[in-house]
């Protein structure tokens, strides 16, 4: 085994993958450290926080995708509890109301799910007239293209055709 490099086998990522880990500092950490040194002290001292609890982890990649797993991670974790807490708001608008309980007053109940019915409606028409729309300029950008291209067609054969021949001169 050299000096910089060991197998390590504590860690979540080597006893699953048998990864070899390098206690050595890339020439990119050591230069973002020193510079966050250099800018703000504060970003230096997580750079240099980072790098311990990677090597202590025995992450086996660089000292970035340490970072970018550890903030995926956290991430997930934050949408998994979001999602548990917030589990009756997923879908479309109406069935995220769908689900509220009735007050009590069945008018009022009524009332709200009328109106909650013509929103989605109305929501359903703004859709298909956004669809429309964007199917109409589809049709007029190609209805330009294709005279743009039809022009250019026209040009080339007309001017492989005036090769042969002469033009009209300038002076005339």
């Amino acid at each position: 085994m050299s000096a910089y490099t060991n197998t390590v086998d504590n860690g979540p990522w080597n006893q699953q993958q048998g990864y070899r880990r390098c206690s050595r500092w890339h020439p990119l950490e050591l230069a973002a450290m020193i510079g966050g040194f250099i800018v703000f002290w504060p970003v230096g001292l997580a750079i240099l926080a980072l790098k311990i609890a990677q090597k202590r982890e025995g992450y086996p990649g660089d000292l970035f995708s340490y970072g970018r797993d550890k903030a995926s991670a956290k991430w997930q974790a934050w949408n998994a509890s979001q999602q548990t807490w917030c589990g009756s708001w997923s879908g479309s608008w109406q069935s995220r109301h769908s689900g509220i309980r009735g007050t009590g007053n069945s008018a009022f109940d009524d009332w709200r799910n009328a109106e909650l019915a013509r929103l989605e409606e109305e929501r359903r028409k703004l859709v298909q007239a956004e669809r429309e729309f964007s199917e109409y300029l589809d049709r007029l950008r190609r209805a330009r293209d294709r005279e743009e291209f039809d022009r250019f067609m026209n040009e080339r054969r007309n001017a492989q055709s005036g090769e042969g021949t002469p033009g009209p001169s300038p002076s005339a």
